[in-house]
């Protein structure tokens, strides 16, 4: 994969994360039913109400990304301001090893 990403942030409260994550199923539910075959994503919600995606990008920055590119994720964004509390940690990274099996 070209491009890794890592984004971070805590939301107000835990309706604000519950809110949060309903989206964030949405933006899942979308790929599920599209199946692009040039990302991988993985949202993890923290014990404190705060999120991490996580994300896998094997196209190019001028190719659509086929995950802001969803409906669902456009809902996610709308008023993503609103919810969240502080800024977005948002930072590239390099692959140190994975290990990946079908996660439920």
């Amino acid at each position: 994969m070209e491009k890794r990403l890592v984004t971070r942030y805590a939301t107000k409260s835990s309706d604000d994360a519950d809110e949060n994550q309903r989206r964030i199923e949405g933006v899942f539910e979308e790929l599920s039913s599209t199946k692009p075959d040039n990302v991988s994503y993985i949202v993890l919600r923290l014990a404190d109400d705060s999120f991490v995606h996580v994300s896998f990008h094997n196209h190019s920055d001028t190719d659509v990304n086929p995950i802001s590119s969803t409906k669902a994720f456009a809902h996610f964004q709308q008023d993503h301001g609103d919810r969240r509390e502080g800024d977005i940690d948002q930072q590239t990274a390099t692959l140190v090893g994975a290990y990946i099996t079908e996660i439920a």
